[in-house]
């Protein structure tokens, strides 16, 4: 039976991640979502049954059917996480309200991918629709109470983060940190609480600090977007439960 769920939810999970990839590459150009997709440099419509989320990859050996030249790989990245992910969080949470927070961690992050790394935009319309169903969780699972102390820490995690770019505005005298990110910021005080948090952006940062030096050297980049890298941290936190009770034993130890 397990096996069972886990293959359902593997499927589900590349679905939707073909899904994220149109949203995080669409959306903030204000294009619609639900279109058919061109080759970006033959201008190829693809027809549907070269659009399986996935196995349409493998069938056009990645590349474009029409003038050759090698398919996006992130979207192939994209769709055969989320399936993964998607898998790994029934295994770990099981059927549960915890197992619904996860999958919307994952879409946020999977979207998020997209559009920061593509055109560092996080779209406030994707941050909306998320908190709105995470609010709809928390008050399934912890009612109208339970729901408003997640929103109260949602709130001051993000004005703490609010404060914190002004005073790096003024003193850097230029935007210290990306809008999207202090938006973001709300998501993480809602799920986490605003302690677990703060963790988060300090866990992001160890892991944001040696992958953009890689990406720095071998791409030449000086601008990389930090919004994957703090909803890598909130994944890594949340499947791993840690909590307060985590900082206080690590302390003691």
């Amino acid at each position: 039976m397990m096996l069972s769920y886990m293959l359902l939810f593997f499927g589900l999970g590349v679905v939707l991640g073909s899904l994220f990839n149109k949203i995080g590459k669409h959306l903030p150009n204000e294009e619609r979502i639900l279109t058919k997709e061109k080759c970006p440099h033959c201008g190829y419509q693809y027809e549907w049954y070269e659009r399986v989320p996935l196995l349409s990859y493998f069938l056009c050996f990645g590349r474009c059917p029409m003038c050759n030249c090698k398919l996006n790989r992130l979207e192939l990245f994209n769709e055969l996480a989320t399936g993964l992910l998607f898998t790994f969080a029934y295994y770990v949470f099981g059927i549960s309200y915890d197992l619904l927070i996860a999958w919307t961690i994952i879409s946020i992050f999977m979207i998020v991918i997209v559009s920061d790394f593509t055109y560092y935009i996080i779209s406030d319309e994707v941050l909306i629709v998320i908190n709105c169903i995470l609010i709809f969780i928390y008050f399934l699972k912890d009612g109208f109470n339970g729901m408003v102390l997640h929103v109260a820490s949602g709130l001051f995690l993000f004005l703490v983060m609010y404060s914190v770019m002004i005073i790096g505005n003024i003193l850097l005298k230029k935007e210290s940190l990306g809008g999207g990110d202090i938006k973001m910021m709300f998501t993480f005080g809602l799920i986490l609480g605003p302690i677990i948090g703060l963790v988060s952006i300090f866990v992001s940062s160890c892991i944001a600090l040696p992958v953009s030096l890689i990406i720095m050297y071998t791409k030449k980049e000086s601008i990389i977007p930090f919004g994957p890298f703090l909803l890598m941290s909130l994944l890594l936190l949340y499947f791993t439960s840690f909590d307060t009770s985590t900082i206080i034993n690590l302390i003691r130890f």
